[in-house]
């Protein structure tokens, strides 16, 4: 019979052994968290952009690694209570930025347009005729926070969709980190907007709530995924005691959060519908390995994101 020191000796070897030993973070999880990196450059230098005036290249030059500066981006005409808001959720992305650097390493940044013509044009898509005049994104808070309802929730399934193809534990708690944030922003903008829900946007007729249905009805459109994506008011749905038409947090039945799968994603970040056809926020394109499966053929480390692929 063992002495029981001497097993409880074994026992601790064991387990300084198993944490000593180093995590194998496999090359399709680097891939698919440096995919990431192009929507968290986009939400960084977006709010950054918004809520200062100036983006990466003064907050955190290294994190841009030398890429291109954004297009069009410029300080918003915020009220003090939104511009704060904004500045933590761009501080909270710089750091996003820096913590899958650190972990996977990463690429320059890529060239994006967050200029208020880019943002007319997806307006235009979403309502199906060009408004006059054109969507401004930068003009008040209302209008900058409509801007924004179009970016986390995109990372936000994203990163859902992303989770399957994880096996490291270190992978798994960085993208579950990431996404309780980019739930929590999501959330935010979505009850700031939900508050004036059934106001006019000036100077056009239709409101709030209905620019958030059809901004919503776009994603899924390009997407070309079903009913991942609604707005902020939509049938009545029933709980025991009640209904309600507000739709404040998005999710199924079950209140279970919706996914996409890369392709999906990059057909809305470049509005064009299409996995391998650049536009939109990234005018040449998202960078990273995974993007080059659907812009170049290239082969991936993720065998189920390849282009015959649904994934």
């Amino acid at each position: 019979m063992a002495c029981p020191i001497s097993l409880f000796l074994l026992l601790s070897l064991s387990s300084f052994l198993r944490a000593g030993k180093a995590e194998s973070i496999s090359q399709c999880e680097v891939e698919l968290l440096q995919f990431a990196l192009n929507l968290e450059y986009l939400e960084t230098e977006f709010f950054l952009s918004g809520a200062l005036g100036h983006g990466l290249d003064i907050v955190a030059p290294d994190l841009a690694r030398g890429g291109s500066p954004p297009i069009g981006g410029q300080k918003a005409n915020l009220g003090f209570f939104v511009r704060d808001i904004i500045i933590q959720f761009a501080y909270q992305e710089v750091g996003h930025l820096r913590e899958i650097q650190q972990m996977v390493g990463g690429f320059p940044r890529p060239l994006m347009d967050l200029s208020s013509t880019n943002f007319a044009k997806i307006m235009t898509k979403a309502m199906g005729a060009p408004l006059h005049p054109p969507f401004d994104p930068y003009l008040n808070d209302i209008n900058f926070l409509l801007a924004s309802y179009l970016i986390p929730y995109v990372g936000l399934t994203a990163y859902v969709g992303t989770m399957p193809y994880l096996n490291s534990t270190s992978i798994k708690r960085l993208v579950a980190s990431l996404l309780a944030v980019k739930s929590g922003q999501d959330a935010v903008i979505r009850s700031l907007l939900y508050r004036h829900a059934l106001q006019p946007i000036y100077p056009y007729t239709s409101n709030v709530a209905e620019l958030t249905n059809r901004l919503s009805a776009l994603r899924n459109r390009l997407s070309r995924s079903s009913n991942k994506d609604q707005g902020l008011l939509v049938s009545p749905h029933g709980w025991i005691g009640g209904s309600s038409s507000g739709n404040i947090i998005y999710s199924n039945n079950n209140s279970i959060a919706y996914w996409r799968f890369p392709r999906e994603t990059l057909r809305i970040l470049y509005g064009t519908g299409h996995e391998d056809r650049p536009g939109g926020f990234f005018p040449i394109g998202t960078k990273g390995a995974v993007a080059q499966i659907y812009l170049a053929n290239a082969t991936s480390a993720c065998p189920r994101l390849s282009k015959n692929n649904n994934h």
